[in-house]
C-alpha cells in the first residue's frame, strides 16, 4: 500500500465534504480489493457479511474477531475504510469509549455507533443513554488525536420501530453530541431521505441502498445525500449466486455455473497482489 493512514484518513473527510459518493461495503480482502480497481474512493465493511462469511449470523461476532478484520481490510487497500462497528460492543459508554479506542488502533477512517440495544424487545436505547454513549466515542477520538469521522445512526426502521420523528430526533442529539455523520438505515422514500438531510442541518447524510431502488445515485445526490452506501447488497449477492450454484450442483446438475466469473480473469486482476 502506498498510502498512509493520515492520508487515508483525510481523503475520507475531503469526500465528505461536497458532492455524493459511493462507500461499497466489502466483507474480505479479496472484495475489498475488487472494489478499489473498480474505482471507488472508499470502502465500508458490513458487520452482516463479515458475520456470513465466517458461519455467523449478524450480530455474533466477537469485538476480537471486528478488530481483526478491520485491521485486515485496512491494509489490503489503499482507500479509507469505514468501519460498521455496530453498538460499540458494549451498553455503557465506558465500554464504547474503549472500543472505539481499540478501533482508532487498528486504522479505520471512521466508524459508526448504532443506538441498538441488541434485545427485541427493548431494541434502542433510551436517547440520553444513546446520546451519553456516542459522546463517550467522540471523546475516544478526539483523545487519540486520530481525524476519524464519527457516524450516529439511528435504527429505528431496522428493528422494528419505523418513527421518522424519533429517528430525526435522535440524529440531531447525535450531532450535538459530536457526530460528524448521521445515518437512519432503512428510510427509503423520497420524504423520508429529504426530512433527514433537512434535520443534519448541513452535516453529512449517509444512506443505506441494498437492494432496487426506484432512485438514481443523481436522484439521491439531489436530495442532499453526501454517501451511499449497501450494507450487506454485495454480500448477499454473492452468496446468491453460491446457492443458485449450489442447489443446482446438489440436483445433480452443473447449469449453476453459467454465471461465474471467469478464473483467469480473477487470476489477472489479483496477481499484482502477490508478494
Amino acid at each position: 500500500m502506498t498510502r498512509t493512514i493520515a492520508q487515508k484518513r483525510a481523503d475520507f473527510r475531503a469526500l465528505h465534504e461536497q458532492g455524493c459518493f459511493v462507500i461499497p461495503n466489502p466483507w474480505d480482502t479479496g472484495s475489498a480489493r475488487f472494489l478499489e480497481g473498480l474505482g471507488f474512493k472508499a470502502l465500508a465493511t458490513t458487520s452482516s457479511g463479515f458475520a456470513w462469511s465466517q458461519g455467523h449470523a449478524d450480530g455474533a461476532m466477537s469485538r476480537e474477531h471486528i478488530l481483526a478484520h478491520l485491521r485486515e481490510l485496512v491494509e489490503a487497500t489503499d482507500l479509507p475504510v469505514n468501519a460498521d462497528f455496530e453498538n460499540g460492543f458494549a451498553a455503557d459508554a465506558r465500554g464504547v469509549a474503549e472500543s472505539v479506542s481499540l478501533a482508532v488502533e487498528m486504522g479505520v477512517a471512521g466508524l459508526s455507533i448504532e443506538d441498538s440495544t441488541g434485545n427485541a424487545a427493548d431494541p434502542l436505547f433510551p436517547v440520553d443513554v444513546a446520546v451519553e454513549r456516542l459522546r463517550a466515542a467522540r471523546k475516544a477520538i478526539d483523545a487519540s488525536g486520530a481525524d476519524v469521522l464519527l457516524v450516529g445512526r439511528a435504527e429505528n426502521f431496522f428493528v422494528g420501530r419505523p418513527d421518522l420523528d424519533d429517528a430525526i430526533a435522535r440524529l440531531k442529539a447525535y450531532a450535538n453530541a459530536g457526530a460528524d455523520c448521521l445515518y437512519a438505515p432503512g428510510i427509503k422514500t423520497r420524504e423520508q431521505i429529504a426530512a433527514v438531510v433537512a434535520a443534519a442541518g448541513g452535516k453529512p447524510v449517509n444512506l443505506l441502498v441494498g437492494a432496487p431502488s426506484e432512485l438514481t445515485m443523481q436522484d439521491i445526490a439531489e436530495l442532499g445525500v453526501r454517501r451511499v452506501s449497501v450494507g450487506g447488497g454485495l454480500a448477499r449477492s454473492a452468496w446468491g449466486g453460491f446457492i443458485r450454484a449450489a442447489r443446482t450442483l446438489a440436483e445433480g446438475r452443473f447449469d449453476g455455473f453459467a454465471d461465474a466469473a471467469p478464473g483467469a480473469e480473477l487470476n489477472a486482476f489479483f496477481k499484482p497482489f502477490a508478494s
